[in-house]
């Protein structure tokens, strides 16, 4: 800390940590003037590329651009190295988390969460091409992922449905007609630092994971509300509202792509190292994908049906390394979100004793067999006002579902709804658990 910022004083120091991949060493230091700096030094190559992305980014937020965000984001204090490894310095910001799938719909965290995420897209692109971070026009954003499909396809592990899947909406110009603006590259739910209100609940006071930042397709920082099934719709129309560019009816469709092709990156990910751990898992995951989908196709979005993407839960198994979601497991204390909103119905079902389809879906859950949902009221239309994308939960969550069209279609006490909230709370065990 002392040579990142010489003079300083630092009066005591804690563990930083909020139960994440731990691809940081890191502490928090309170110095004699009474600031606490968070200190994160890199594990490998790779997290030493993130530390030095987000230098950039964060000494690429001027005054004036800060200015212009209703939050705050860490600022810069300095850099150094700890024997060979890259260690950066940062303001710590107080707040709370919520993971994806714990994120409430209605007024407060969601609807704050648009408004954070479309004051970050109406920033100047002069702030990120002014310190030389990667800008992408939509047609590179495009051919980036044409490229990521094939490479993907070429391992030969990618069902043969869900590469027409992706190639057809590559090649889809209705999708592709956007205006890149400011993005974090991957915005996550644990990405925004939240105060909770007394009358509007939780609210975004500040915003980590800048390593990314760039000029891009805004979708970017939508895809993981395919992991936020309650809060979406509230976020998209939040962001919506906030948003002072000409509407863009393929955003939701984008941003359902790019979560997808998470899969294809880990796969394409592991192939690149020879881990075949790796590439077998994303193999797994990809075939549960495409066993969900029937004769649909991604297009601008006229209608859905209801239903669940549970193929997607796995997002968060995909880490860092291959993706390009912001990680900020290390960069701010957090609160337990089941402190904050418990699922009463899941606790009681997963204290009790379990029904066979209940055991059952927990099984499924713990071994990694997802399922997803039915796509096929995608449409192509760019005139109708466009339907909020109903979204999964992911691994990250407390949320998961089983078979649709299995139980009780009217879904009302029967014994697959028991299922459900079992395999919910399973999962929410599993995903705090040291295996994942």
């Amino acid at each position: 800390m002392t040579a990142a910022l010489p003079g300083a004083e630092v009066t005591g120091a804690r563990t930083l940590s909020a139960d994440g991949d731990g691809r940081f060493d890191s502490a928090v230091a309170t110095l004699a003037d009474g600031r606490e700096l968070a200190i994160r030094v890199a594990d490998d190559d790779e997290s030493a590329r993130e530390l030095a992305g987000e230098a950039l980014a964060l000494r690429a937020l001027t005054a004036g651009a800060r200015a212009m965000l209703p939050f705050k984001a860490p600022e810069y204090i300095g850099e150094t190295r700890l024997a060979d490894a890259r260690a950066l310095v940062t303001e710590l910001l107080p707040g709370f988390q919520i993971e994806a799938a714990m994120v409430p719909a209605g007024r407060g965290a969601a609807e704050s969460m648009g408004t954070a995420i479309a004051a970050v897209h109406a920033l100047p692109t002069s702030v990120v091409r002014g310190a030389g971070l990667t800008t992408r026009s939509a047609q590179e954003s495009r051919d980036e992922l044409a490229r990521l499909v094939d490479a993907a396809a070429s391992t030969g592990r990618v069902p043969a449905r869900l590469t027409v899947r992706w190639r057809e909406a590559v090649a889809d110009d209705e999708l592709w007609r956007f205006e890149s603006t400011v993005v974090l590259g991957g915005v996550q739910s644990t990405s925004f630092l939240f105060h909770d209100d007394p009358e509007r609940g939780p609210e975004v006071t500040g915003l980590i994971g800048w390593h990314s930042l760039a000029v891009g397709d805004p979708a970017v920082d939508l895809s993981w509300l395919s992991a936020a099934p309650d809060a979406a719709d509230d976020v998209h129309a939040a962001y919506a509202r906030s948003s002072d560019r000409v509407p863009d009816p393929a955003l939701e469709v984008r941003a359902r792509l790019l979560a997808e092709l998470e899969f294809a990156r880990w796969l394409v990910h592991g192939d690149s190292l020879r881990r075949t751990d790796i590439v077998d898992d994303a193999s797994a995951l990809l075939e549960a994908l495409a066993e969900g989908l029937h004769e649909d196709a991604l297009g601008v979005i006229s209608s859905r049906n209801d239903g669940v993407d549970s193929a997607l839960d796995a997002l968060d198994r995909v880490p860092a390394s291959a993706s390009t979601g912001a990680d900020t497991s290390m960069q701010t204390d957090a609160y337990n979100p089941n402190e904050l909103w418990r699922d009463d119905e899941a606790d009681d079902d997963a204290t009790g004793d379990l029904t066979d389809g209940a055991a059952e879906a927990a099984r499924r859950l713990q071994v990694g067999g997802l399922e997803t949902e039915d796509l096929s009221a995608v449409r192509s239309s760019t005139s109708d006002d466009h339907t909020p994308q109903g979204r999964s939960t992911d691994e990250m969550s407390a949320g998961a579902h089983t078979h649709a069209g299995d139980g009780d279609p009217d879904g009302d006490g029967s014994p697959e709804d028991e299922a459900q909230r079992a395999a919910r709370a399973a999962l929410q065990r599993w995903k705090s658990s040291d295996s994942v």
